[in-house]
């Protein structure tokens, strides 16, 4: 699929209608740049595939709770951060990288680094990839070419609108999980689902790697 799908259609690029529309900001934009940010969320297909493989067993709304404040944690430390102190990184393979950390995730829900006798603290895991997505983040931010004039407001105004953006789609997706777990067939296809998630972070860090190579 990766081979046969034009990587510019799936790099995961600043769409230009919001870097032409940003690009013409200058100073504070709060409810454009909150906009922004929830778009981005809901849209970016990655980070929506790690919070699955993150909440898919978690039955505790305090688990669900927990495990996304690190990543939430993560992914805003390093976007205001990335964005703020102007750091350089590649977003293929950023992106490759949030790639694996989708793949990470199916793996250990169908036991993978159990059996392989590996005892990975998941807490710790979550907040690391979260660091990563963030600067993923940052790197579509930078992308945008933000005026200088309301950076800062304007940065913390996109990031919360990616909070609320990842709390629309977690309610959705955890609402649907409660519904599921209570039937039969999750138990039959659990494993299926999380060899799916696997290869859909395969195909992801595939196409980046692809995009990398032919930038």
């Amino acid at each position: 699929m990766a081979l046969l799908v034009p990587v510019a259609a799936l790099a995961h690029d600043v769409a230009q209608s919001d870097k032409a529309f940003v690009s013409s900001i200058s100073g504070p934009a709060i409810p454009q740049f909150l906009y922004l940010g929830a778009k981005h969320m809901v849209t970016g297909y990655d980070h929506i595939a790690f919070l699955v493989g993150v909440v898919f067993f978690l039955r505790r709304l305090k688990d669900v709770v927990l495990y996304v404040s690190l990543f939430t944690l993560g992914h805003s430390t390093t976007l205001l951060a990335g964005v703020l102190l102007g750091f350089g990184v590649n977003s293929y393979l950023i992106d490759a990288i949030i790639g694996l950390s989708v793949v990470y995730k199916g793996f250990e829900n169908v036991g993978g680094f159990q059996k392989l006798g590996l005892a990975i603290n998941t807490k710790v895991v979550v907040l690391v990839f979260g660091l990563f997505h963030g600067l993923g983040l940052a790197s579509k931010v930078q992308d945008l070419e933000m005026s200088r004039d309301g950076l800062l407001a304007n940065l913390i105004a996109f990031n919360v609108g990616v909070e609320l953006g990842q709390v629309i789609v977690l309610s959705f997706v955890v609402y649907l999980f409660s519904l599921w777990r209570d039937r039969p067939s999750f138990t039959r296809y659990a494993f299926a689902a999380n060899v799916l998630l696997i290869a859909v972070g395969l195909w992801l860090t595939t196409i980046q790697i692809q995009g990398y190579l032919a930038a």
